[in-house]
C-alpha cells in the first residue's frame, strides 16, 4: 500500500524499508517490541543515512575523475561514448539491485514458509521456485511499472546527461555491491538518489532541485513507520475477518 501511494505521487521511496517496516509493524502487533531483533533493525536504520551518503560520495568522485580525464575531448564525442558506456553501468546497477533488493523478498517468503511448516529452518536455501518468482517479479516490475518514478529520478532532481548517468549508476552499483557483500539490506532508491545528487552538485549546487530532493527525504523518513502502522492495522483486520 505504501509503495502504491508513493508511486502515485511519483516519489521514489524505498520498497526495502517498506518491507522492513511491514515486518516490524506486524511483529509488534502480534508479540510486542520485545520480539524484534534490535541489531538487525538498527543496522538497517543506520544505512538509511550511510547508503545515500556513500552513493553521493562515489557518484561525485567519479564525475570529477571523468571530467578530468576527458577535459580535452569534444563534448559530442564524450556524449556519444557515454551513451554506450551507460548500458554497462545500468547493467551493473541492475545486478546490484537484484543482488540486494530481491533477497529481502525471498527472505520474507522463506520466513513465512518456515512459520507455516512448509519449509524447515534447517534448510540452507529457500525453495527454488521462491527465488525464480522473486527475480521474475522484480524484473517485470522494473520493465512495466514505475514510470512516474523514472521521470522523477531522471529529470526532476537534476538534468542528467549520459556521462552523469554513467557516474551515478556506477557509484550506486559500487555501493550496492559493497552492502551485499557485507550482508546489509540497503535501499537501492536511497543509493541512486544520493549518487544523482552527487553528480548534479559537482556541476554546481543550483543544478540540483533541492525541493524535490527534500520531498524524497521526507518519504524516506516516513516509510518505515507508515508501513509499520499499515501492517499492524492489517494484522488486527485479519484477526477480525477470520475470527
Amino acid at each position: 500500500i505504501w509503495n502504491v501511494v508513493t508511486w502515485w505521487y511519483g516519489i521514489p521511496s524505498s520498497s526495502s524499508h517498506a518491507l522492513i517496516g511491514g515486518i516490524v509493524g506486524a511483529v509488534m502487533a502480534k508479540a510486542g517490541a520485545g520480539a524484534l531483533l534490535a541489531g538487525g533493525v538498527w543496522k538497517t536504520v543506520a544505512f538509511i543515512l550511510v547508503s545515500p551518503l556513500l552513493g553521493f560520495l562515489l557518484g561525485s568522485l567519479l564525475m570529477v575523475a571523468v571530467a578530468w580525464l576527458f577535459r580535452d575531448t569534444r563534448p559530442q564525442r564524450v556524449d556519444s561514448s557515454f551513451r554506450r558506456l551507460q548500458l554497462v553501468s545500468a547493467g551493473m546497477y541492475s545486478l546490484g539491485h537484484g543482488g540486494n533488493d530481491a533477497q529481502k523478498t525471498i527472505g520474507i517468503i522463506w520466513m513465512l514458509l518456515i512459520a507455516t511448516g512448509y519449509a524447515s529452518a534447517a534448510d540452507k536455501l529457500p525453495p527454488l521456485w521462491v527465488i525464480w518468482s522473486c527475480y521474475s517479479a522484480i524484473a517485470l516490475g522494473t520493465m512495466f511499472g514505475g514510470w512516474r518514478i523514472v521521470k522523477t529520478m531522471g529529470q526532476k532532481i537534476t538534468k542528467l546527461k549520459p556521462v552523469g548517468g554513467f557516474c551515478a549508476e556506477t557509484g550506486g552499483a559500487m555501493t550496492l555491491f559493497l552492502a551485499t557483500a557485507l550482508g546489509i539490506p540497503v535501499s537501492t532508491t536511497h543509493t541512486i538518489t544520493g549518487a544523482i545528487v552527487g553528480v548534479g552538485s559537482v556541476r554546481r549546487a543550483s543544478a540540483v532541485r533541492w525541493g524535490v530532493a527534500g520531498n524524497i527525504v521526507w518519504a524516506w523518513i516516513f516509510t518505515i513507520p507508515a508501513s509499520a502502522l499499515i501492517a499492524g492495522a492489517f494484522y488486527y483486520v485479519g484477526l477480525w475477518a477470520f475470527r
